[in-house]
């Protein structure tokens, strides 16, 4: 992980410039592991928003322009700062030595209105990260992480307590280390630099340690730490090829080489925002519609085992017309039969060659019966065939529908999303599998927009809900309907109702969103239907966002989230 001590030293410094002195507007906690703290600096008319996180895969702290959504009913812990802290004002905010915690100091009231500090402690410690309330003693009033004895043996986060440190990892202060230290203790070492960098000194990443060992002398270790004790921060975040941020740092890297595109950022706060926003985003959606996920998975399986017995089934129904033969070669030579017959050889009429065929009787009854019985046999396996083929292309149908949902989820920003999803699956029969759901009228969610190359206004649907309410109710024939082929995906609109034919890079770029917000999103090449919404139909009872079409065009392109970030309406 990336935010090390010198991470963590570059945002406080960071901070002290943005948000001491500043007062405490509003506080909430849109995920399990993060709070919000809406700040009003003095002097300055826009609020900022202090975003804490503990969570196990996206613990940082910094300013953000992330759109948080406030969960309808506020937590306890948020309940508890609300009370403690709603007016309050900043007055400091330090890193507590050269460790990933820092404690941020509040001027507050108590019940009795008299002034007194509050502090919080915000530790970013990978899965150990957590963010506890403190009074003017330091004695613990609350975590959003509650650790005691049943958790850990080393170190328990309990109201009541004094706060203490995390338990020293006997490592040295790179902050404090001479050239004479350094220089004796790698001359003992024997391996890789960057793994002696990270054994021996606290607070520094592995990206950080390699960085060092570019150089793996003094020079190259005392450069990285001057730049922590002079505050000369730089925000670099560092892309792949395809636009995704893959690694984030205080200062340059050059590790990589061409392989990493880097790239410095206006502030930590931007940086850190861009880096955490996706992965943030995918664990908060996990979090909150893990009985859906939970729901479809269960579905999903047993659709597919309930396909599987089905085609097992089928197979078997491939017999039948051996006995409908069997019962023709009975009646042809019933002639030659009796009763009690256990098998005949009887001459096949129907082969050119007039073989002789052993069928199998029942010696209990007569050769008629024994003809209706094989008759009766390929009827029921006929109509069972037939039947099965019907409840094999449903399991697919409902199969292809749940895929679509899973897949919706990929593009869910927050709960109003995920609520949307849940009353789609409610409407489509699921209600039954829902624990203590209740329908009730929620706002309509918006779906992704987007600018072509030549200005024309494209929209993407977020789940089957939004597509169905695109195609059907906002697009206008002669708008274009976009999709990529035989696979769950968004449906996309281009408007151009009313004005002239698009030129072909605008149909391209349209393309192109479609399919990255698709299942395919990670080929090379995706194949996308596109055609008029006038030819777009929705089959009675079908499920939300399945549609049929006849006429259509189709284009190859490469899915390309860089591109629609380009293209996506600010």
């Amino acid at each position: 992980m990336a935010f090390d001590a010198g991470m963590l030293s570059a945002c406080v410094y960071e901070l002290k410039n943005q948000i001491i002195g500043a007062k405490v507007d509003k506080i909430y906690q849109p995920g399990r592991d993060e709070l919000v703290f809406n700040l009003r600096p003095e002097g300055r008319k826009e609020n900022l928003k202090l975003l804490m996180s503990a969570g196990a895969n996206t613990p940082r702290i910094n300013i953000t322009e992330l759109s948080l959504q406030n969960p309808a009913v506020p937590p306890t812990f948020t309940q508890l700062l609300r009370k403690h802290l709603q007016s309050a004002r900043i007055t400091n905010i330090e890193q507590l030595g050269f460790e990933r915690a820092c404690r941020i100091d509040f001027d507050a009231r108590d019940d009795m209105n008299f002034k007194t500090r509050k502090s919080i402690v915000c530790e970013i410690m990978g899965k150990y990260s957590n963010i506890i309330f403190c009074d003017a003693d330091m004695k613990i009033i609350s975590a959003i992480k509650i650790v005691d004895l049943t958790t850990s043996h080393k170190r328990q986060v309990l109201p009541g307590i004094i706060y203490e440190m995390p338990p020293s990892q006997d490592k040295t202060d790179p902050l404090s280390e001479t050239q004479e230290g350094f220089e004796s203790a790698i001359a003992d070492w024997q391996g890789d630099v960057s793994k002696f960098i990270t054994s021996r000194y606290m607070g520094i990443s592995a990206l950080v340690a390699r960085e060092i060992a570019l150089t793996g002398d003094w020079n190259g270790f005392k450069k990285v730490i001057d730049r922590i004790k002079n505050n000369e921060y730089i925000p670099t975040l560092l892309r792949d090829d395809d636009g995704t941020p893959k690694e984030y740092c205080f200062m340059p890297v050059t590790q990589y080489g061409n392989k990493m595109k880097c790239e410095v950022c206006a502030s930590f706060g931007v940086l850190i925002d861009s880096y955490f926003d996706e992965r943030e985003r995918t664990d908060r959606i996990k979090q909150k519609a893990s009985d859906l996920f939970k729901l479809i998975e269960n579905a999903i399986s047993r659709l597919e085992k309930k396909t599987a017995l089905q085609k097992e089934d089928l197979k078997n129904c491939t017999d039948k017309d051996k006995l409908k033969h069997y019962g023709d070669l009975i009646t042809s030579n019933i002639y030659a039969l009796k009763r009690g017959m256990h098998k005949a050889q009887l001459i096949d009429y129907y082969d050119p060659e007039m073989a002789e065929v052993t069928v199998p009787l029942d010696y209990r009854l007569d050769p008629a019966a024994n003809a209706q019985k094989y008759y009766k046999k390929y009827n029921k396996l006929k109509k069972a065939e037939i039947e099965l083929q019907k409840q094999i292309d449903i399991s697919a149908s409902e199969l292809e529908y749940l895929y679509s949902v899973l897949e919706s989820f990929d593009r869910a920003e927050g709960e109003l999303e995920i609520n949307e999803i849940r009353r789609e699956l409610y409407e489509s029969g699921y209600g039954s599998r829902m624990k203590n759901y209740t329908q009730v009228k929620q706002q309509q969610t918006k779906p992704l927009e987007f600018e072509t190359t030549n200005g024309y206004r494209v929209l993407c649907g977020k789940n089957n809900t939004q597509n169905e309410r695109l195609t059907f109710k906002l697009a206008s024939k002669g708008d274009y309907w976009f999709h990529a082929k035989n696979m769950p995906g968004s449906h996309v609109i281009m408007f151009c109702d009313g004005l002239e034919e698009p030129p072909a890079e605008d149909f391209t770029d349209a393309a192109v969103i479609a399919a990255t917000h698709s299942k395919a999103s990670d080929k090379a090449s995706v194949e996308v239907d596109y055609s008029l919404v006038k030819n777009i139909k929705k089959p009675a009872g079908a499920k939300p966002g399945f549609v049929i079409y006849h006429t259509n065009y189709s284009a190859y392109v490469t899915p390309s989230k860089a591109v629609c970030d380009t293209l996506a309406k600010k």
